[in-house]
């Protein structure tokens, strides 16, 4: 290739980041610019989801890729996020090579704010776009505001766009394409003489020292380096740089606080102060303001009643479509597997193989896509509030309320959605900022009773407790312990809040600074891409992890499969047809004792299985529980998957694999369960035990998937099935020994 070739091939590949405020329109206006063309992703390292697209319309020789940063008020990287934005900005951040243009998005109806942000942005010495956002709404508020004159004075484009309405998005495009061989500002804030002298001596120290890599440091990098003691840029510089910069850093604030500058403010008040005098020129309110649209709803919808009531009424509506909504799409899905598997066990010879398609690979899929409904449902919940503006309102009523127990106001509807399915209510944890209130959300949410546990629940209270009245015959015993299955997990979940965050997430306490957008109508197509990219993330990411678990679980329960059992079986078989064909039995006396042979056969497997042989090998352990081996090989099967705990121990006990919460023949079988000297095997103090055991450990290697995949680590996860599984042993421990002697 001639070296012109090589240089119009790097000219046609150009890279683009969109950086704003939280709340600026900023993730409408990517998609609307890439046309939803989006890879997502998680940066390497860290939980903050990366989101890329190519800009649609293009020349045919031009390939410009976006990025969208994550929202910040600041380069100053007080979170994750920020450090995200600044890295990916300066080139810092692999695989992503430094932006060739950054646009900045900036909401028209809150200038003077989010202007801080730019002026950070336009010191980083890159072509910028600005791309002026919610113009409408500023308008009709009553201001007007000069582009041009707002062009002039910072110095780069400046295009007003309104992307739910796809107004000046093409001039965007253009000024985007155009920006590429454009120069950067040289119109920024000026500070004072002395901070100008330490970061210029700042800048030479850190481009010298050997394990810099002798790259220039910027200007914003060092100044944030400067005047932010103990943040983000100054953790990242010591660390590369050695200990020896701290004493640097504290001698360079100390002259600055000498000449009468304060750390702590000089940065807002040169940036506010240059932002001042640009707005004076731009801003004009040409009508007197009024309380606008959004103003007048907050004073209901964040009142401290009826706001709250609001809330409990909306997420009850979104609780009861996750809850109940979805239970005939999940039937449907699972009746269309199930059908499946049937139609694949008929064509596939007995043997490995049709166990292996109809037991491991389209009941591993069918776990997979049975969880779809909830997910989708309850993401389409969540995108239409947060981009309609109430997400944060209802964060804003909560916080106080879930301070009491350490977490805050946006832990609320994933904790609630994971009563349905900890699955998409730990999926609904990325609408929290803080990364410690997220994590500590995320490790909590399978403590939520969800629906999966309700069928043990029915089976065992059912079958031991009692219905004894009481209140007055207003309740029974059996509905209280219902009640108390669902509030353990309850009271536990806030004790591990508290231990946790003052453990192994501990930090200093955050200020609530919550920004209230303005109401605006969600747009339908941002609304169910979104909706669709969960969905089929859950399905790539999540899914293979389920997909694996459920081959591995078949296998356990499948090996070894000794011959001499079908021999025993098929005779047994045949000497029911000699029987059937000697009048001796009727045709349907006929099918139902070859059922039973079925049914006899697959319990004898599972018994002498992998999974049965370890439910053996744990008796000892589980002996001081009340449990026996039976118990034991359920719960072993109903790790991966609670689901499968009853039809394993309508297995074990010879009832085949269909039987459900309700079936008299497994309750029966169940109390007439004994151990080897005729004691029975289940009781009051059993049945107690393993609900207990089942309400507080984590039997659901989907969830364990999606921690994996939320927080971007297998320590997680792992972490989270272990203190769930020692918290679920010894609550059934508990439980048993105590109310034992009761009874």
């Amino acid at each position: 290739m001639s070296m012109a070739s090589s240089s119009r091939t790097a000219t046609r590949s150009k890279t683009v980041a969109l950086a704003g405020n939280p709340n600026t329109g900023k993730s409408t206006l990517f998609n609307t610019l890439t046309g939803f063309r989006q890879r997502v992703g998680n940066y390497p390292g860290v939980t903050v989801e990366k989101r890329t697209g190519f800009l649609r319309g293009t020349q045919a020789d031009t390939s410009i890729q976006l990025i969208d940063l994550p929202g910040a008020y600041s380069l100053g990287a007080q979170g994750a996020d920020e450090g995200i934005v600044m890295d990916v900005l300066l080139g810092q951040r692999d695989p992503l090579p430094a932006p060739d243009v950054i646009v900045c998005v900036v909401d028209a109806t809150n200038l003077g704010r989010n202007l801080f942000l730019a002026t950070q942005v336009l010191e980083i010495g890159q072509p910028v776009v600005v791309a002026l956002t919610m113009t409408d709404l500023a308008e009709s508020a009553g201001l007007r505001i000069d582009v041009a004159a707002l062009r002039e004075r910072l110095g780069v484009a400046v295009v007003p766009v309104v992307a739910t309405k796809n107004i000046g998005v093409d001039s965007l495009r253009e000024a985007i394409q155009q920006a590429v061989d454009a120069p950067p500002t040289d119109r920024c804030p000026s500070f004072p003489d002395c901070v100008c002298a330490e970061l210029d001596g700042l800048q030479a120290s850190l481009a010298s020292q050997p394990d810099g890599g002798g790259r220039d440091i910027s200007r914003v990098e060092a100044l944030q380096t400067l005047l932010e003691p103990g943040g983000y840029h100054e953790s990242r510089v010591i660390k590369r740089c050695g200990r020896g910069l701290a004493n640097e850093l504290a001698e360079r604030r100390q002259r600055i606080a000498s000449a009468g500058e304060s750390i702590a403010e000089v940065e807002a008040r040169v940036r506010y102060a240059w932002i001042d005098s640009i707005i004076q020129r731009v801003v004009t309110q040409v009508k007197p303001p009024k309380p606008s649209k959004s103003q007048r709803v907050d004073r209901f919808l964040t009142h401290r009643v009826f706001g709250l009531a609001f809330f409990l009424l909306l997420m009850g509506m979104c609780f009861q479509s996750i809850y109940a909504w979805a239970g005939p799409v999940m039937n449907a899905i699972d009746g269309i597997f199930v059908a499946l598997g049937g139609w694949l066990g008929e064509l596939i010879p007995t043997g490995p193989l049709q166990s292996l398609m109809v037991n491991g690979v389209v009941a591993g899929v069918g776990a997979i896509f049975v969880f779809l409904p909830q997910i989708l449902i309850l993401f389409l919940f969540i995108t239409i509030l947060e981009d309609c503006g109430y997400m944060a309102r209802s964060a804003f009523l909560l916080d106080r309320w879930m301070g009491l127990f350490g977490l805050g106001g946006k832990s609320f509807i994933p904790l609630l959605s994971s009563f349905a399915c900890a699955i998409p209510g730990i999926m609904a944890t990325r609408t929290i900022e803080n990364r410690r209130d997220r994590f500590v959300t995320i490790l909590i949410a399978p403590l939520m009773s969800c629906s999966a546990r309700l069928p043990v629940y029915v089976l065992l209270i059912a079958a031991f407790v009692p219905s004894t009245p009481l209140l007055g015959g207003l309740v029974n015993m059996q509905a209280i312990t219902l009640l108390a299955m669902y509030l353990v997990g309850v009271v536990v979940a806030i004790a591990i809040a508290f231990v946790v965050k003052a453990t192994i997430l501990k930090g200093p306490p955050q200020s609530f600074l919550m920004e209230l957008p303005t109401y605006k109508w969600p747009r339908p197509s941002t609304v169910l891409y979104r909706v669709y990219e969960q969905g089929r993330e859950f399905c790539i990411t999540a899914g293979t992890i389920i997909f694996a678990v459920a081959l591995i679980v078949w296998a356990l329960g499948y090996y070894p499969h000794p011959a001499s059992i079908a021999q025993d079986h098929d005779a047994r078989r045949a000497e029911a047809a000699e029987i059937y064909e000697a009048n001796d039995l009727t045709q349907e006396e006929y099918r139902q004792r070859l059922n039973q042979i079925d049914r006899d056969e697959s319990g004898t497997y599972l018994r002498q299985s992998l999974l049965g042989r370890a439910g053996r090998w744990i008796e000892p352990v589980v002996a001081p529980l009340g449990w026996d081996w039976r118990i034991g090989t359920a719960a072993i099967a109903a790790f991966p998957a609670r689901e499968v705990v009853l039809a394993t121990m309508a297995t074990i006990y010879n009832l085949g694999d269909e039987t459900h919460e309700r079936s008299a023949g497994l309750r029966e079988k169940l109390q007439a369960a004994t151990w080897p000297d005729g004691r029975p095997v289940f009781n009051l103090a059993v049945a107690l035990s393993i609900m207990v055991f089942f309400a507080l450990s984590c039997q659901c290697g989907s969830t364990l998937a999606v921690i994996r995949r939320e927080t971007n680590s297998w320590r997680w996860p792992i972490a989270t099935f272990v203190y769930m599984t020692t918290l679920g042993y010894l609550g059934a421990l508990v439980t048993y020994q105590v109310v034992i002697r009761f009874i």
